[in-house]
Formats: structure tokens, sequence, C-alpha cells
């Protein structure tokens, strides 16, 4: 009777670390308004399109051979098990490059310092240089086809700045987690550019 306690115990134990991990970014969903965290950089706003350079910094980054629309949930995965595993302050936002697939996490100033960080499989530290991009602010779900559309529109303003050029790959910036009711979902579509002729 004893061992069939234990054994009903260890299998609770076992169907609750899942699910507690997922509760905790629920709540973090639910409480981002409420909650400060620290910001690699300041927010576009929605329906805003900007120039904006982004610093130098420290990031997480997990990659896939497949799309990110197709392997998004498992990037995200591996990342937050990291960041557990390593009890690394949570930060915002996390980027998402579109094919091949990836996500970064950027680390707070005292974490991109550490040498101990034990990494996930697929997850590597990487330092990012200054960066400028075009940017466009977004409210609403993180799907393909937001993306897309908003991708659209910011080439479309981009090419009325005749001082800038598109320089890369647009990728998406994600705010708030993936548990957050989507119509309360902050992202943005950056583009990164150069000046023409330089």
């Amino acid at each position: 009777m004893a061992a069939e306690r234990e054994s009903g115990a260890t299998g609770e134990r076992l169907f609750l670390k899942p699910l507690w991990g997922i509760l905790v970014w629920v709540g973090l969903g639910l409480g981002s308004s409420l909650m400060a965290y620290d910001q690699a950089y300041p927010m576009t706003g929605p329906g805003v399109c900007e120039i904006k350079t982004l610093p130098a910094g420290v990031v997480l980054r997990a990659r896939t051979d497949g799309g990110y629309f197709r392997e998004n949930n498992g990037l995200f995965r591996k990342l937050f098990e990291t960041i557990q595993r390593n009890q690394i302050p949570m930060t915002t936002p996390v980027e998402a490059g579109m094919q091949p697939g990836s996500m970064i996490f950027y680390l707070d100033p005292a974490s991109s310092l550490r040498k101990d960080l034990n990494l996930v499989g697929g997850v590597e530290r990487k330092e990012v240089e200054k960066r400028v991009v075009a940017s466009i602010g977004i409210r609403g779900g993180y799907s393909r086809e937001s993306f897309e559309k908003n991708q659209a529109k910011l080439r479309e303003w981009l090419q009325g700045q005749g001082d800038w050029e598109p320089a890369g790959e647009a990728y998406a910036v994600y705010w708030n987690s993936p548990f957050m009711i989507w119509f309360l979902k902050r992202s943005e579509v950056h583009l990164p550019v150069r000046q023409r002729g330089v």
C-alpha cells in the first residue's frame, strides 16, 4: 500500500513539473503589463514605423532546420528550460528568425557575464553587435499571416525613406508570453537597414 502511494506521488510530481512551467508562463503573460522586466531596447508603438538602433548584447539562441512557424514551440521550450536551469532573470523581447527558424532571448547584464551557463542541447550563447533596423509595431496574435502582412507594410514604408535600404532578412520580435490573450499581444517586424551609398 505504501509502495502504491509512493508510486502515485512520483507520478504526480512528474505531471506537475511541466504543468508548473506552463503556469509560470501563463502568469507572465497575464501579468506582463504589471511586472517590469529588463528590456533589451524600446518597444515600437502599434501601427508606428520607425528607424531605430538596437544595442549590442549577449543572447541565447535556439535554431531549427525548419521554418519558424512550424517549429516555434520547440524553440521556446529549449530556451525556457535553459532559463529555468540557470535561474536567469526574465527579459524582453524575444526575436524570431523565419527561415531557418530561430529564437533568441536577451541575457540581462549580470547573466551575460556568467561563464557557468548550463545550456540545453540546441541552445547556444552568442554576442550580437549594434544594429540599425526599420521597425513596425503590431498589436494582436503571433501568426504567419500577421508577420507577412506587416512585413509588406514595413517594406512599403521603407521605400519612402530615401536615405535607407534593406540590408538583411526580416524577423519577428515578440514582447509577450505565448499564453497572453491574443488581442493583448505586442510584437514588431524588424528589417535590417543601411544608409544608401554606404
